[in-house]
């Protein structure tokens, strides 16, 4: 289970209301600006604007309190600097290839290690992977045409983005190879029916190819006792069933994985 969920919000060319004074409100003044947001600093021409969205950095613990509150009560989405019981929301960290974000997010618990976080990815995303998103949005009509069906595409685009595969996101060329990709040969994901063998339940003793396997599923066969902790590393949309220990699996169409628990 996790404590909170993440969500990216749509705020360009609309209201959100920042209240207070002081480098806290400067970060947030700032950080809506980024994002496209019009900053309001009056509570009732904000709401009369119809932000949803509060942020309060007040230094006084009693006048965050009490805006928290009336923001909260006339509807809005709260987030209060330093004050994480208050908060309905939080800022994560965020790594910027736009139009690629990554958020870097501990629920409140540390900013800093939140940061520290994104700093460490920072050196490992190349700063062209904004571009190879912008270059396979620009390319949907282009794959609907190859590949009608949903899930051709997906399993294509899969195949692609894979490490060492002709897309790899993490090299620095790969948005230029696009149009290639899709007028050349295309690399086939794997398709069939492959048996992972757990050594363990801890995700972290997951091979690199066990852990691609279950990523790239489009079913997936589980024994009793497979942990929510290793299902959770599926595609959302991957079908889910469960099988008796030692059972025979058949394969269906695409990527059928088959988790068995460990022995002994």
């Amino acid at each position: 289970m996790i404590d909170n969920l993440p969500l990216f919000h749509a705020v360009r060319d609309r209201p959100v209301l920042v209240l207070g004074r002081g480098e806290a409100a400067l970060a947030k003044r700032r950080l809506v600006e980024r994002a496209g947001g019009l900053v309001i600093d009056d509570f009732r021409e904000g709401l009369l604007r119809g932000a949803r969205l509060a942020f309060i950095a007040h230094e006084e613990e009693e006048l965050a309190t009490r805006d928290a509150r009336r923001a909260r009560g006339a509807g809005l989405l709260v987030n209060v600097t330093d004050r994480p019981s208050l908060c309905d929301f939080t800022v994560p960290s965020i790594l910027d290839r736009s139009p690629v974000l990554v958020a870097f997010g501990t629920g409140g618990a540390s900013a800093g290690l939140a940061k520290h976080l994104r700093l460490r990815l920072e050196t490992l995303l190349p700063q062209s992977l904004g571009k190879l998103a912008g270059a396979l949005r620009d390319a949907r009509g282009a794959l609907r045409s190859r590949w009608p069906s949903a899930a051709d595409r997906r399993r294509a685009i899969d195949a692609a983005l894979t490490a060492g595969g002709p897309l790899d996101p993490l090299r620095e060329d790969s948005a230029d190879k696009v149009e290639e990709w899709l007028s050349g040969t295309v690399q086939e994901q794997a398709r069939g029916l492959f048996e992972i063998a757990l050594t363990s339940l801890d995700p972290d003793d997951l091979t690199l190819r066990q852990a691609r396997l279950i990523g790239e599923a489009d079913t997936l066969a589980c024994e009793p006792g497979i942990p929510e902790s290793l299902l959770v590393r599926a595609r959302a949309d991957a079908v889910r069933q469960g099988i008796a220990n030692g059972a025979a699996v058949e394969a269906d169409a695409g990527l059928t994985v088959v988790m068995r628990v460990p022995k002994g």
